[in-house]
């Protein structure tokens, strides 16, 4: 009876409470939550786990996710690039878990060589990443221009304003004496062309990266040196651009973006003076009886016109208008839980500061992947683009309108521009009226391009992989230029049409294994290479337009026609191994066997590699220490490559040419002549060779937040194509190619990251580079000492580049030697006048973060590098430049030639500058500068504010291009342009180009 009570009072209501407690405890509860970062913006795709229990889940588009839990467990919270959370569970139902920025992370992985990702702290050479957001915020159509100062190692140079012109980047200075210095660029593994085409007349054409639009790019990855890019054989001997294009995502749910910008461009203008009228020692012509090209007349303040105090035209106000930027992008994203898709469209319309020029380029982009079995990706993508692109004759074409606007004299009213008997209205004989080119002449490129990609992967052992990646670049450009009758340089009209077709496939088929051998981490690829280039070209030109408008090639009275095509194929193996002991001690060795169709049987297979080594002694830190320095990291390399770029297809041939033999042009009376050309093929022409040594140092202290990578490099081209050697006469030939130059290249990299301030709601980063070059010339053929190269010379014992042409007069103490009218003349030896390589290049880029703004400014800058400022040269003879302004007597600094005795002779400004006129060094100027390239202010609305509304996310920025330039020695507009191209002979030179421009844009971005 006592235990029976016992069990009833006691015992049974003490487990009745213990059941009741434990069913409490497994009650199941769902968790409602969502994964944001820093700033509250969503983080889509996050992980989200409950730890030990093998249950979770990922986050939506919109961050947000769903769980069910029981009892109290952990929660764990990741994405890539961020901090992984655990948060402890004690019942809740919602949660909102913010998840820090992790800078240990950030820039762990990067795409290197043929596409291939790896761990940055292990690589073994110089590369340097920059983000695809980063590169939009510079809101620049060419990518080029958008990795302008941001890249150590990296110059870029723009070539003009015109609305869609090319523009040039080399990494660590040239390596050719001919042919093309530029980097390599590469596409999601797959190299594509860059070539400068379009432009019929003078001035630049457009490099075909143009044609991508950046906001599809995810990160540009940078290789500079020969162990980086020795993988890409002989195409990547000047440096390789690694493009990324952004991926959709796992698991999410469409999203889709939409972008819409507008830019306001004004024309940055040489500085002219607008004190003087047309004429010539002081006497005033009115253009139209007096007819003139000088600007020496009667000042504007005194002058008077019928009576009335003349008007100032400021020609340059009168002729350039704002220009306008129109760019709207819309994507949609997602994926599923094999499958990823991304598809983009996107629309330009740039309206050059010159009427009539415009650049229009429609770009679709579609990406998408699967993973077709458990062990088998695959991804196919295409980029198709259609440009259309507007330009007018640029530099020191006589149908160039800046020229005449730069020179045209402030008394004179260049509208309207036809006379009453419908003829030309000139003010000089020898130069179109602008007015009347804007509506007479016209340069016209349409381009229709499509880059396909397609990429499998298949992985029949976990630690082997195969990849076959087959791309195509292959485009069709018609180029029609047409000049009115009545035009000064050619007053019965001419037409030109130029028809090119492109086409280039690209295939790599890659075998890659990964495996552990105790401490040994072995990384093996071995892979094939086919490359096939192929073009054509039709070039048609017709003078003498029998009916004036109609610009058919039929109208024209006298047609000449030209066709060319070109084939080369190119055939690769490569081998690459990686093998790193504990992960502190990497060594690398890469091998590469090319076969080159356009060489000679004797010479078009050759073999290059590299051999490269990294010590990370960080691995050896206490604790301690390594809580203040993370990272440390010493680095070595050695590599060689073959250059093939100077060699193109047919090249080693001796061709027949269309000849003129005294006063007869071929074909004549209907007969065709060809001779032989003066020029030798050599039969026995190689590859160029490229060795290089870098050394480098990597450190980063209090994990990540300061960040050092510093480099130096040593290269030397040897066996050195020139074209154009000269050879005996006796040959029957004027001159030849041959392998005998020889160049170096040394240099300094470094970069610098600083996080200064990083808190939830406010985070600054800082971004320093800095590159120095030194080129010089070692030999070019036997004793031969100078070459001619464009706008610069080739001289043996100087750098790559120097101005050589007409120098004053000195003595020996170097002062100006002075003719007895009281004049400065010209030696009678030409010489070195210049430099256009700087002497270093930099670039400072600020972030802010405050809650939801966001301010980035940039500044670049370079010190050194020489300009020919033709601008001013033409200009001292004309009267026009800012400087002649001062017209005075003046007694110039120098000796007298004949009596050894200071000058004493006054002399006025016109025959002092119209001298300077005939000399080029008076044009040479320092092309030093601070620019700032870029400020964006930005801000993102709280995702609050849209709660109730369609739009999950939404941002508006401003940002401001060429906002100051600050260039003390340089008295043209922009100091970084090059007027005629992206080639190497058209550098370090000023003259006539559409200016470039100072620039607001605004945008809104908003995702659904």
């Amino acid at each position: 009876m006592m235990l029976k009570l016992l069990l009833k009072r006691i015992i049974l209501p003490l487990v009745t409470v213990f059941a009741v407690c434990l069913n409490a405890n497994a009650q199941t509860i769902t968790l409602k939550g969502k994964v944001t970062d820093e700033k509250g913006l969503p983080i889509a795709g996050a992980s989200v786990k409950l730890k030990n229990t093998g249950s979770g889940t990922t986050a939506s588009a919109e961050g947000n996710f769903t769980i069910s839990y029981s009892g109290r467990p952990n929660l764990a919270v990741s994405a890539i690039g961020y901090t992984t959370r655990e948060v402890s569970l004690t019942g809740q139902s919602q949660l909102t878990i913010a998840l820090p920025e992790d800078n240990k992370v950030l820039n762990e992985v990067v795409v290197t060589a043929l596409g291939i990702k790896r761990d940055k702290k292990i690589l073994t050479y110089s590369t340097q990443e920059i983000k695809g957001d980063v590169l939009a915020q510079s809101k620049e159509p060419n990518l080029v221009n958008a990795i302008a100062g941001r890249a150590s190692g990296v110059q870029v140079t723009s070539s003009s304003g015109s609305p869609g012109s090319s523009s040039r980047i080399v990494i660590r200075g040239g390596s050719s004496f001919f042919g093309d210095n530029q980097a390599l660029m590469v596409i999601d593994g797959v190299p594509v062309d860059n070539s400068e085409t379009g432009n019929l007349n003078s001035g630049p054409g457009t490099n075909r990266i143009a044609d991508i639009d950046p906001s599809i790019i995810a990160n540009v990855n940078i290789l500079k040196g020969a162990a980086a890019t020795a993988l890409y054989g002989s195409r990547g001997a000047n440096g390789v651009i690694i493009i990324t294009t952004k991926n959709g995502g796992l698991n999410k749910k469409p999203v889709i973006n939409f972008s819409s910008g507008v830019s306001f461009e004004k024309p940055l203008l040489p500085q002219l003076q607008n004190k003087y009228s047309q004429g010539t020692n002081g006497v005033y012509y009115d253009g139209e009886k007096q007819k003139t090209s000088q600007s020496w007349g009667a000042r504007m303040d005194t002058l008077k016109i019928n009576g009335q105090p003349a008007k100032v035209y400021n020609q340059s106000d009168l002729f350039f208008r704002t220009g306008h930027t129109y760019n709207n992008t819309v994507s949609i994203g997602g994926g599923g839980a094999a499958s990823t898709y991304l598809i983009s469209y996107s629309n330009l319309n740039q309206q050059g500061t010159v009427p009539t020029t415009q650049f229009l380029r429609n770009t679709f982009f579609a990406k998408y992947s699967a993973q077709v079995l458990k062990n088998l990706n695959t991804t196919f993508q295409l980029n198709y683009s259609n440009s259309q692109n507007d330009r007018l004759p640029e530099g020191y074409a006589l149908e160039s309108p800046v020229w005449t606007i730069f020179t045209a004299p402030v008394s004179y009213n260049l509208q309207p521009y036809l006379n009453a008997d419908g003829t030309q209205r000139l003010y000089r004989f020898s130069r179109n009226n602008p007015y009347w080119v804007l509506d007479n002449i016209k340069n016209h490129a349409g381009v229709n391009r499509f880059l396909p990609t397609f990429t499998a992967d298949y992985k029949p052992l976990s630690w082997l992989t195969v990849t076959e990646r087959f791309g195509a670049d292959v485009y069709t450009e018609m180029d029609r230029y047409h000049e009115s009758t009545q035009s000064v340089s050619n007053p019965n009209g001419r037409l030109v049409d130029n028809n090119t077709t492109f086409r280039q496939y690209n295939n790599d088929f890659i075998v890659s294994a990964n495996k552990t051998f105790g401490d040994f981490n072995v990384d093996v690829l071995l892979g094939n290479n086919i490359l096939s280039t192929y073009s054509e070209n039709t070039y048609a030109n017709g003078v003498g337009l029998t009916i004036p408008g109609l610009y058919n090639m039929a109208s024209a009275s006298t047609v000449k026609y030209s066709e060319a095509s070109y084939l080369q194929r190119k055939i690769g193996f490569y081998l690459q191994s990686n093998i790193d002991y504990k992960r502190f001690l990497v060594l690398s060795l890469t091998g590469r066997y090319d076969g080159n169709s356009v060489l000679s049987t004797d010479h078009n297979f050759y073999p290059y590699g590299s051999a490269a080594t990294s010590f990370i002694f960080s691995e050896f830190f206490s604790p301690e220490l390594s809580q203040v320095m993370n990272l440390g990291k010493l680095r070595v390399s050695y590599g060689t490559v073959g250059n093939d770029g100077s060699i193109g297809p047919y090249s080693l041939l001796t061709p027949y040419n269309s000849v003129t033999i005294r006063n007869l042009a071929f074909p004549y009376g209907g007969q065709s002549g060809f001779l032989v050309s003066d020029v030798l093929g050599n039969a026995t022409l190689k590859n160029e060779r490229i060795n290089e040594f870098e050394a480098g140092f990597e450190a980063g202290f209090f994990n990540n937040r300061i960040s050092l990578e510093a480099s130096y490099y040593s290269k030397k081209t040897i066996d050195g194509i020139i074209p154009s050697v000269s050879i005996t006469p006796s040959s029957g030939y004027a001159a030849t190619s041959v392998n005998s130059a020889i160049m170096r290249n040394r240099g300094i990299e470094v970069l610098l990251n600083i996080n200064p301030v990083k808190t939830q709601s406010f985070s600054w980063d800082m971004t320093l580079n800095y590159t120095r070059n030194r080129n010089k010339i070692l030999s070019i053929y036997k004793d031969q000492q100078q070459l001619g190269n464009g706008f610069t010379n080739i001289i043996v014992g100087q750098p790559y580049g120097v101005i050589y042409g007409t120098k004053w007069a000195r003595n020996a103490q170097g002062k100006l030697l002075i003719d007895d009218n009281g004049l400065p003349f010209a030696a009678d030896e030409q010489g070195i006048i210049g430099n256009i390589n700087p002497d270093w290049i930099g670039g400072i880029n600020n972030n802010f973060r405050y809650k939801q703004f966001n301010l980035s400014f940039f500044f670049d800058f370079k010190k050194g590098g020489d300009i020919q400022n033709n601008v001013d040269g033409y200009g001292y003879f004309y009267g026009t430049p800012k400087v002649t302004e001062d017209r005075g007597p003046r007694v110039v600094d120098g000796v007298n030639a004949t009596t050894g005795q200071p000058n004493t002779v006054s002399v006025n400004g016109q025959a002092y500058y119209q001298r300077a006129n005939g000399v080029l060094e008076s044009v040479i100027q320092d092309g030093s500068y601070v620019k700032l390239r870029n400020v964006s202010l930005g801000y993102t609305v709280k995702p609050s504010w849209l709660a109730k509304s369609p739009f999950k996310s939404a941002t508006l920025s401003v940002t401001g291009r060429n906002l100051w330039i600050h260039a003390p020695h340089f008295t043209g507009g922009d100091p970084e342009v090059s007027s005629f191209g992206s080639s190497n002979g058209a550098q370090g030179i000023y003259s006539f180009s559409v200016p470039t421009s100072r620039s607001v844009d605004f945008t809104l971005k908003v995702t659904l």
